[in-house]
C-alpha cells in the first residue's frame, strides 16, 4: 500500500527515489543537464508508482530545473548549496557538501559539516520530526555562530541561525545575491 505521504524515514521506496534522485544533483550541475536526474526519475516513473511518488519525482525534477539557472559552472560551492537551500532541496545541500566535507580540513570541514546538519534540520521539519530537528539545530549552531564571518559572504548566515535557534517551520532564503 502507497503511504499517504512522501516519507524517507518511514518508508523504503520514498528513500530510495529520494537518495538516489538526490544523488543525480552533482551530475546535473557538473553537466549542465537534466538528464541524469530525468534517467533516474524514468527508473522509477516506469512502474507507474502512487500519486506521492510522482509528486515528489516531478517538483524535484521542477527544482533542479530551477537551480540550473542560478548556478553557473564558476559558481562558488557555498553559494551552490544556498540556491539549493532556497528551493528547498535540502537533501541535495547535504550531496553537495558531504564531498567537501570529506576532503576538507579544519575550520572549513566544521563549517561544511555545520551546514550539512542545517539541512538536516529542515529535512526533518518537514516530516513533523521537530525532536531530532532540534538535536540536529543544537549541534550545528555553535559552529555556525562561531564562523558567521567565513560563511557570511555567500550565505545569509544570520537569517539561518535565527530559523534554527527556534526552529522555524519554514526555513528561510539563504542565498546572497
Amino acid at each position: 500500500m502507497a503511504p499517504a505521504v512522501f516519507n524517507p524515514f518511514e518508508d523504503r521506496l520514498s528513500r530510495d527515489i529520494r537518495n538516489d534522485l538526490s544523488e543525480s544533483i552533482a551530475g546535473v550541475l557538473d553537466d549542465r543537464s537534466l538528464a541524469g536526474a530525468e534517467a533516474v526519475a524514468q527508473s522509477y516513473l516506469k512502474a507507474s508508482p502512487a500519486p506521492p511518488y510522482v509528486d515528489y519525482i516531478n517538483s524535484r525534477l521542477d527544482r533542479y530545473a530551477r537551480a540550473l539557472e542560478q548556478i553557473g559552472t564558476d559558481t562558488p560551492l557555498l553559494h551552490q548549496a544556498a540556491v539549493l537551500w532556497d528551493l528547498q532541496l535540502f537533501f541535495e545541500v547535504h550531496e553537495i557538501l558531504e564531498p567537501a566535507w570529506i576532503r576538507a580540513s579544519g575550520s572549513r570541514k566544521l563549517i561544511l559539516q555545520a551546514l550539512i546538519r542545517a539541512a538536516g534540520v529542515y529535512i526533518n521539519l518537514e516530516l513533523g520530526y521537530r525532536q531530532r530537528a532540534a538535536k540536529i539545530g543544537a549541534k550545528a549552531l555553535p559552529v555556525l555562530e562561531t564562523f558567521k564571518t567565513e560563511i557570511g559572504a555567500e550565505i545569509d548566515i544570520d537569517k539561518l541561525i535565527s530559523a534554527i535557534r527556534i526552529l522555524a517551520p519554514a526555513a528561510p532564503l539563504i542565498a546572497r545575491a
